[in-house]
C-alpha cells in the first residue's frame, strides 16, 4: 500500500443539512517499515497502524475526512524538547556507517529496537503529529488523527524508551506554544490515555503551567512499566507548573469503561473545565482496551468514544489525536473507528452495559482529588457516599503487570518489553481452570448464515479459512469437532445488513430478530459444541482474542439465557453479535445462538444501520451449506437468501 495521498476535505450534509466537522487524517506507509531487525514478532509491529487505516477505509471513514501527506520533523522543533546529541543519533541510525551499531545502541535502550528504517519512521511521526496540530490550530481542521509510528510519550529529552523513539505530542505542543506565538494557542491539556505512564511527556512539561498534563495509568505502585514513582497521584508538577501534572494511576489490571469514565467525570473534566484549552493533544495509545496483551485492562470502544466525546466540550472541540500504544490489532482498529467517528460527530454509539467502576477505582479517585484539590477548587467537595458505594469488588489479582503473565514474575512486562518478545507466556490458573469446567458442558450453537457449511464452520474450531474468505480465523483452544449436527427451524426473521465485513468484504451479512415471531421462519444448522468451544466462537465472531482470562458466558450466565431467552454479555455488549438467545432445548441440551441486540435491531430496522444484500462469496457460502445439509436445492437456496435481503423489516 503506497502512502495516503493528500486529499482535499469535502464536508458532507446530513439530512438536517448540517456540515460535517473536517477531520484531518494521516497515514503512511513508510512508517510500516520500522521493524524488528530480523523480522521476529513482537508486539509493536507494522499492522498496528495498517489495520486501522483499512478499518477506515472499509467502514467509508476515511473518505469523509481530509487525507494529508505525511510530513518529516525538522531537527530544531524536535530540539524544543529533545537534546541535539539524543536528536542526531536517532537522525543517523539509518546510515550505513552506524549498520553496524544499531543492535548495540539498542542494546542500551530500554525496550527499544532498530532497523534501517527506524530513523525515517521517527521523523515522520513526529513531523506528522506536528502538522495534523498546526492545521487544527489554525482552523484549517476541527480536529485530527495521526496514525503514526513509532509511538512517542515514553521518549524523555534525552532517551529512547518503551518502544519511543521521538516524544511526538510533546514535540507538537511545544511548536505550537513557542513556534507558532500567532495561532494563539496558550494553553494545551494533554490527554493521555494509554495504559502505560506518559512519563516523557510528563517530564519535559513538569514546570511549565501552559501545559495541563493528565495521564490515567496501570500503575501498581510502582511496579507496572515504566516503573518507579513517576506515575503516582502524588507528581504535580514542580514550580510554575505545581499543580498542571494530574496522575491516576490505577492498583491493579482490569479496569473498564465504568471506571475510565468516573476518572473523567470526577477529575478530568472538572479540572478541564477550569483551565480552559485552546486545544486538546490526545495521547491516544489503545492498550487499555479489552484483550490486549500488555494491558490487562477492559476499555471497550464504546468507552473510547465516550471519553472522546466529553472532551469535545472543550477548546470548540479542537482535539488531535496521536496514536501511541494498543497491541490487539481487533481492539486498535476497532477502538480508532469509533474515535474518528466521534470527531465526525456520528450519531450515538450503543451504550456499554458495564455498571459500576471497582472499588479501588474510587480509592485511587478520592485520593487524586484530595492532591489536586488545592489547585483545582472543582475537585475539593468530598464525594457522596451514595456514588461511590455504586461499585463491584475488587478483583483478586494473581499478577502484577499483564493478565498474560505469572503470579511469580513480579516484573513480568518490564522483562517482557526489555527483551523485545511475548513469547513463553504461561496461562494463569484463573484461565485454565473456566475452560476445565465449561468443557465439561455441551451446547447447540444454532448458525443460520455461512456457519452452516459445515466447512466454513470448523474454521471457528479448527482455525483457518474457506474460498472467499479475506482473512484465516485462529480457531478454538479446544479444536475438536462437533459431536452431533442437526437441522431445525425457528420463528425469527433472517436478514443482511451492515455495509461490509473482514471477512468477506463489501456487502451485508446474516442476522436474525433477536425476537421470535411465528410468521417468521428461519433455517438453522445447529452444531453440539461444548460451552468453552462457544466461549471461543463468540469471540471470533466478534472480533475479540479467544485467549481470554474470563468466559464470556459462564455456567451462571448460560443459565440466566435459559431463563431469560437472551442476555447480553458485557464483553460483546458493543459487538455486531452482541446479544446470546437461548432457542430452547435438543435433547436436554440448550440451542444457544448469536445475533445483534434488540437496541441495534432497531437500528437496522429505521436504517440508521444499513440494509444490505450479503457479498457474492458469503452468499456462495450461506448456499452451500443449504443445500449440503439438505434443506433447499442451489435455486430454492438462492431465492430464500433473496427474499430475506429483500423483504423489509
Amino acid at each position: 500500500m503506497a502512502m495516503a495521498g493528500e486529499s482535499s476535505g469535502i464536508n458532507y450534509g446530513d439530512c438536517d443539512g448540517k456540515v460535517e466537522r473536517k477531520v484531518g487524517l494521516i497515514y503512511d506507509e513508510t512508517m510500516c517499515k520500522h521493524d524488528t531487525p530480523d523480522g521476529e514478532d513482537h508486539p509493536e509491529c507494522p499492522d498496528r497502524i495498517r489495520v486501522i487505516w483499512e478499518m477506515l477505509q472499509l467502514a467509508g471513514v476515511s473518505q469523509r475526512c481530509v487525507v494529508l501527506g505525511s510530513s518529516k520533523a525538522e531537527d530544531k522543533h524536535l530540539q524544543l524538547v529533545h537534546t541535539k546529541d539524543h536528536v542526531n543519533l536517532v537522525k543517523t541510525l539509518s546510515t550505513k556507517q552506524k549498520d553496524y551499531r544499531r543492535n548495540k545502541i539498542a542494546s542500551q535502550l530500554n525496550s527499544i529496537y532498530l532497523n534501517g528504517a527506524s530513523s525515517e519512521a521517527a521523523y515522520l511521526a513526529a513531523g506528522s503529529v506536528v502538522k495534523v496540530a498546526e492545521k487544527v490550530a489554525q482552523g484549517e481542521l476541527d480536529s485530527g488523527f495521526a496514525i503514526v509510528r513509532p509511538p512517542g510519550h515514553h521518549a524523555e529529552t534525552d532517551e529512547a524508551m518503551g518502544f519511543c523513539l521521538f516524544n511526538n505530542v510533546a514535540v507538537a505542543a511545544s511548536y505550537l506554544l513557542n513556534e507558532r506565538p500567532d495561532l494563539g494557542v496558550n494553553k494545551i491539556l494533554i490527554v493521555d490515555w494509554d495504559v502505560h505512564h506518559g512519563n516523557g511527556t510528563q517530564k519535559m512539561f513538569w514546570k511549565d503551567p501552559r501545559v495541563l498534563f493528565f495521564s490515567v495509568h496501570r500503575h501498581e505502585y510502582g511496579s507496572f512499566y515504566p516503573a518507579g514513582d513517576d506515575g503516582d497521584y502524588d507528581m504535580v508538577g514542580e514550580g510554575l507548573g505545581e499543580g498542571f501534572n494530574i496522575n491516576v494511576p490505577w492498583d491493579q489490571g482490569r479496569c473498564g469503561d465504568a471506571d475510565y469514565l468516573a476518572a473523567w467525570d470526577h477529575i478530568l473534566i472538572p479540572v478541564a473545565r477550569e483551565f480552559n484549552p485552546d486545544i486538546i493533544l490526545l495521547s491516544a495509545g489503545f492498550d487499555a482496551a479489552i484483550g490486549d496483551p500488555l494491558g490487562g485492562c477492559r476499555v471497550t470502544p464504546y468507552g473510547y468514544s465516550v471519553m472522546l466525546k466529553k472532551l469535545m466540550e472543550f477548546a470548540h472541540g479542537k482535539i488531535v489525536m496521536a496514536l501511541e500504544g494498543g497491541y490487539n490489532l481487533d481492539s486498535i482498529a476497532k477502538s480508532s473507528l469509533a474515535c474518528v467517528q466521534v470527531l465526525l460527530e456520528d450519531k450515538e454509539i450503543q451504550a456499554s452495559s458495564e455498571a459500576y467502576p471497582f472499588e479501588s477505582t474510587w480509592r485511587v479517585i478520592q485520593a487524586v482529588r484530595k492532591r489536586l484539590c488545592a489547585y483545582w477548587p472543582s475537585l475539593a467537595d468530598e464525594l457522596s457516599w451514595k456514588l461511590i458505594n455504586q461499585k463491584v469488588p475488587t478483583p483478586i489479582i494473581l499478577i502484577s503487570s499483564s493478565d498474560s503473565e505469572t503470579e511469580d514474575d513480579a516484573q513480568g512486562l518490564l522483562d517482557q518489553m526489555s527483551k523485545l518478545s511475548i513469547e513463553n507466556h504461561q496461562v494463569d490458573t484463573a484461565r485454565t481452570s473456566w475452560r476445565a469446567d465449561l468443557a465439561k458442558v455441551d451446547v447447540w450453537y444454532a448458525s443460520f448464515g455461512s456457519n452452516m457449511w459445515k466447512p466454513r464452520f470448523l474454521c471457528y474450531i479448527q482455525g483457518g479459512q474457506v474460498d472467499g474468505m479475506k482473512k484465516a480465523c485462529v480457531g478454538s483452544m479446544d479444536k475438536s469437532p462437533p459431536k452431533e449436527i442437526v437441522w431445525k427451524t425457528f420463528p425469527h426473521r433472517l436478514f443482511f445488513g451492515r455495509e461490509s465485513s473482514a471477512s468477506w468484504g463489501v456487502g451485508g451479512v446474516g442476522f436474525a430478530n433477536p425476537l421470535a415471531n411465528h410468521n417468521d421462519q428461519i433455517h438453522m444448522c445447529l452444531y453440539r459444541i461444548t460451552l468453552e468451544q462457544f466461549n471461543d466462537v463468540l469471540c471470533q465472531e466478534n472480533g475479540l482474542n479467544v485467549d481470554t482470562d474470563l468466559p464470556v458466558i459462564d455456567l451462571a450466565a448460560l443459565q440466566l439465557a435459559e431463563n431469560k431467552s437472551a442476555i447480553i454479555p458485557e464483553a460483546v455488549s458493543n459487538s455486531w453479535y452482541g446479544s446470546v438467545v437461548c432457542l430452547g432445548k435438543e435433547c436436554d441440551i440448550p440451542i444457544l445462538t448469536m445475533t445483534c441486540t434488540l437496541s441495534v435491531f432497531e437500528k437496522f430496522k429505521s436504517g440508521e444501520i444499513p440494509l444490505r444484500p450479503p457479498a457474492k462469496a458469503y452468499a456462495n457460502t450461506f448456499i452451500r451449506g443449504l443445500v449440503e445439509g439438505g434443506r433447499f436445492s442451489a435455486e430454492e437456496a438462492e431465492a430464500y437468501i433473496d427474499k430475506a435481503a429483500s423483504t423489509p423489516l
